[in-house]
């Protein structure tokens, strides 16, 4: 399809896609509240009425991720203190407990145990669905609507004074690891108190104490709007529903499912729990849109909070080539130490991609700030965003990767 006719289409009209971003930023969504439920009624009746048969997935959920990390680095702490003060073989026994939990809660293979025991809430998973249901291939497009907080960490600050001064060429193309400290506290505290080290305990219960100071601030922060992260994917799966309605592919099953997300990807690893045994590898793509308004598109190399997976070459490949063949500028060899839901089907073995959007240094747009509203998201990213997602459902449904 030529470049001009998708620019120019309705569901990629910027005016349309503002308004609709603006409508469901301007919910307060955080995950696994009664907030969250109301974006994904709105989302599912926008949906239905494109002609997406659909469905809200409702289960139990705790909606953080500040509390379970928050309470194993503080179990951390105070197991360096007991071994500081001789009781080593206590505090390495809790602090590789905490270690443990704390490399548990993380995606994208972690069961979770910590957060089952505390207060839930219940997490609302929009399903929308075209085509047979009995296709040979499935295609899975998915966002989320919930929102996350803010907090001191998320500073747009921080990058701009780090980096700024920075030639662009030399900015780090893969974020930092965030969440090695958390995990890294109560290992070193453990191997210190196994050791007899005093030096590696200190720095462990250091570190420790430090992560609980940072997550009590972002647990006492207020949710933020969320226009770009991600209002502006859930909005894609509308546009791309609107575009899909109206010239669906052949004999291809498409899902569009927009997941409660901020609580680390809590509810795309309840919803692969749920249906990846129905969804066989070989015939099945995923594709991740989240935060697709900063002015930079870009496709991820690979993603993962404690070590990164490189996503498959395959899936890069089509990607790759579809943003050229639509004049489609991608910022090159992305990776991230954060996590996008998208990791959950690279983990499970899945063909997937992961399309974002970042600045000149390789940032998110407002990322978790109260300046993350409608009126800063690009939609001229956006836009691209959905003419590549199109694109790429397009082309699996002509021919399935080779």
């Amino acid at each position: 399809m030529p470049t001009a006719e998708v620019q120019t289409a309705p569901h990629t009209d910027e005016a349309w896609l503002r308004d609709l971003v603006s409508e469901l930023s301007s919910i307060r969504r955080p995950s696994a509240s009664t907030g969250e439920r109301e974006a994904a009624e709105w989302l599912l009746g926008k949906l239905e009425e494109l002609g997406f048969e659909g469905d809200i997935e409702a289960s139990p959920a705790h909606g953080s991720y500040w509390w379970p990390l928050g309470l194993a680095a503080a179990s951390a702490a105070a197991a360096g203190i007991a071994a500081l003060r001789g009781r080593r073989l206590l505090g390495a026994t809790i602090a590789a407990a905490a270690a443990a939990a704390a490399i548990d809660d993380l995606p994208p293979k972690g069961s979770r145990q910590l957060r089952r025991v505390l207060p839930q809430g219940e997490r609302s998973q929009v399903v929308g669905e075209i085509g047979p249901a009995d296709a040979e291939r499935t295609i899975v497009v998915h966002a989320h609507h919930d929102a996350p907080r803010s907090g001191l960490l998320y500073s747009p600050a921080i990058p701009e004074l780090l980096l700024s001064r920075i030639p662009e060429e030399r900015v780090p193309d893969t974020s930092p690891p965030l969440m090695w400290p958390v995990v890294g506290g109560p290992l070193a505290v453990a191997a210190g108190a196994v050791l007899g080290s005093r030096t590696l305990t200190r720095l462990g219960t250091i570190l420790s104490a430090g992560t609980v100071a940072v997550l009590a601030d972002i647990g006492a922060h207020e949710v933020v709007p969320g226009a770009n992260d991600n209002a502006t994917g859930a909005v894609a799966l509308i546009a791309l529903a609107r575009a899909l309605a109206e010239r669906p592919p052949e004999g291809t099953r498409i899902l569009l499912l927009s997941t409660s997300e901020e609580a680390t990807c809590d509810g795309m690893a309840e919803w692969g729990r749920r249906h990846f045994g129905s969804l066989p590898p070989e015939s099945t793509f995923f594709l991740s849109l989240d935060s697709l308004g900063s002015p930079r598109l870009l496709v991820l190399r690979g993603e993962g909070m404690l070590r990164i997976r490189e996503y498959p070459s395959r899936s890069l490949e089509l990607l790759d080539g579809l943003a050229d063949e639509l004049g489609i500028e991608l910022v090159p060899n992305l990776r991230t130490r954060n996590a996008t839901d998208g990791c959950v089907a690279l983990a499970a073995g899945y063909e997937c991609a992961s399309i974002s959007s970042v600045t000149k240094l390789h940032q998110i747009s407002n990322y978790h700030w109260k300046t993350d509203v409608a009126e800063n998201v690009n939609y001229g990213t956006v836009a691209d965003a959905v003419r590549l997602a199109e694109a790429t459902v397009r082309r699996l449904g002509e021919r399935w990767l080779g």
